[in-house]
């Protein structure tokens, strides 16, 4: 057994017990795993510099930036708003209540980066409308669930960010995130069909019932009351789709290739700030205190207990990961599990299924962080293309760590408001685990193309 492996056992043992045994919150146990990390390694000379560098990270700052738009957004009329409009057209449907859940849901979560915060905010609304139209609870609960967990591995989740990061880091410079980013959505398009298909099957299994007539918001009402939210989505991509479409032509001829890089760069930290100002400004009537200095105080000051520890999370897994950099961890367990020599298949079936496992431990970024360049090689070196491999990190960590039992903390989130049986919704969560994975491991076989690389 490789000297780094007991590294890895020791991180796991430490946040076992800080997170499940002594129930102490998840950005602790990452902090306590660090420490611990540094003592085990021998390391303490890089305490402070590790602690201090992801201070100087871009990507950290725009993954705080997301997590701040989707507390505007539900601190707003802006989701609800999206939400009559995807009612509006999909309500009439058997299960129509279902396929809101799966969109709007996939659209909060993708911004947050978050499944379990994203149940607890969207699904007091989604999950009452499935049970309301026949959803079994159980079914309920995961349906959001499964939507919800879509969220880390949807452009622009902050998730993405540190995919990137880890393909940043093994080729300096060689690929642009806009290009990454279109990768990113391809792989999200076959996970959402995933759930569209697997959702129309439960409804035809459990003879689910369309949205009642009186409940459907008129579409012309919507597009006419809410027009301005739907905005809101076109402001977040519009500009990351220039910069994909132009980015090495138009602004490189205008900017020059260091310019062209660095707008590039600043585009996904400017397009959160530019939505959730817009987002305020739409909403300013229904804000208390509207745009004044004690209304901003005021609804911000409950964000920052929302935001903060999902941030330090990051913040310490960005720590332990320039450490088990230094000690070069990533590289060594990826040269330990290539001496097994694994072909293609067997890998795109293992690292899944592995990281599956850690998810039951791990928070998905952390996992990408800490163990995302050991993955990327791995499967690199049997013959994936560098920008699957990274792009399909979100999918096989952040998207299941909240929908698999027993430490599905999205679906735990999803019970406690369907008031459904944990048997009976442990049991459909892992048929939903399961479809996850046979796609995952599909495109990591080549066997569902990802187009546009």
């Amino acid at each position: 057994m490789p000297v780094e492996l007991i590294y890895l056992l020791a991180l796991l043992v430490t946040i076992v017990v800080v997170f499940i045994v002594m129930k102490r919150p998840i950005y602790e146990a990452m902090f306590i795993g660090y420490g611990v990390m540094i003592v085990v390694l021998g390391r303490y000379d890089k305490f402070i510099e590790f602690l201090v560098k992801p201070a100087t990270n871009t990507l950290f700052y725009a993954i705080v930036a997301f997590l701040s738009l989707a507390f505007i957004f539900g601190k707003t009329n802006v989701v609800n708003a999206i939400i009559d409009f995807v009612l509006s057209i999909v309500g009439r449907l058997s299960g129509g209540a279902g396929y809101v859940s799966l969109v709007s849901s996939t659209f909060m979560a993708a911004l947050s980066g978050t499944g379990p915060g994203n149940v607890a905010a969207t699904g007091v609304f989604t999950i009452p409308a499935m049970i309301r139209t026949k959803f079994p609870r159980a079914l309920a609960a995961t349906v959001e669930m499964s939507a919800s967990s879509l969220g880390p591995m949807i452009p622009p989740s902050g998730t993405i960010l540190l995919a990137f990061g880890v393909l940043d880091a093994l080729e300096p410079g060689k690929y642009p995130l806009s290009s990454f980013w279109i990768a990113v959505w391809v792989i999200g398009i076959y996970f959402i069909l995933q759930r569209l298909i697997t959702l129309f099957l439960f409804c035809k299994y459990y003879k689910v019932e369309p949205v009642p007539k009186e409940e459907l918001p008129d579409f012309k009402e919507t597009i006419k009351k809410g027009w301005k939210a739907l905005l809101v989505p076109v402001i977040i991509f519009l500009p990351l789709y220039l910069d994909f479409k132009f980015g090495s032509t138009f602004f490189t001829a205008r900017l020059g290739e260091e310019g062209a890089k660095a707008f590039s760069s600043s585009v996904i930290l400017f397009t959160p700030g530019v939505a959730a100002l817009y987002s305020l400004f739409i909403s300013r009537d229904s804000i208390e205190g509207g745009l004044s200095f004690s209304g901003m105080l005021n609804l911000f000051k409950d964000g920052i207990r929302q935001i903060t520890p999902v941030a330090a999370t990051v913040y310490f897994a960005y720590s332990i990961s320039y450490l088990y950099g230094e000690a070069n961890v990533g590289a060594s367990l990826g040269e330990y599990v290539q001496s097994f020599h694994m072909s293609k298949m067997q890998l795109a079936i293992f690292i899944p299924l592995l990281t599956t496992f850690l998810g039951m431990i791990l928070p998905g970024s952390s996992q990408i962080a800490i163990f995302g360049a050991g993955i990327v090689g791995t499967l690199t070196a049997v013959g994936v293309n560098p920008i699957i491999a990274a792009a399909m990190l979100p999918a096989i960590t952040g998207a299941l760590e909240g929908m698999t039992p027993p430490l599905a903390l999205a679906m735990y989130a999803a019970m406690g408001i369907a008031e459904s049986n944990i048997k009976e919704t442990s049991k459909l969560a892992y048929i939903w685990v399961l479809a996850h994975l046979t796609v995952a491991i599909l495109i990591l076989m080549g066997l569902l193309p990802v187009f546009f690389i």
